[in-house]
């Protein structure tokens, strides 16, 4: 291989190739497959993965805290690399909300168990101190 680059599109790669035996050159395209990712909601619906739900859901968490919206991108980056990386068409909601919330919990506190709050839909408050109690304990 000679050359290699994206085309204008970003949608394949280019690449000008040589044969060793004649020393003939010649170009390639490969086309980037993007393998769409089914959520399973609780409900047992299934819809497409859209990154914007996981930033409008942590933005909403991270009210009036010191987490820049740089930092809640970067999750949402994350967890959208994690599950492409995983080769995962189909992934429950569930498992998508606790990869959130292991980034919010070193992130900040206070902004995970408002995540956690409404995620888990804790009942009561002891459910909610139960919560409290195991954020203390792994501190």
């Amino acid at each position: 291989m000679v050359d290699s680059r994206s085309t204008e599109d970003d949608m394949a790669i280019r690449r000008r190739r040589e044969c060793l035996k004649c020393s003939k050159r010649y170009t390639t395209y490969e086309k980037i497959e993007d393998i769409p990712i089914l959520v399973i909601k609780k409900n047992s619906n299934r819809e497409s993965f859209d990154k914007s739900k996981i930033i409008n859901g942590v933005l909403k968490a991270c009210q009036k805290r010191p987490v820049s919206r740089a930092q809640i991108e970067e999750i949402a980056n994350e967890v959208e690399k994690q599950l492409s990386n995983q080769m995962l068409t189909e992934v429950k909601s569930e498992y998508i909300g606790e990869m959130i919330m292991s980034y919010l919990k070193d992130i900040d506190e206070v902004s995970y168990v408002r995540f956690a709050s409404v995620y888990r839909q804790f009942k009561d408050i002891n459910t909610f101190m139960e919560e409290i109690k195991n954020l203390m304990i792994t501190k």
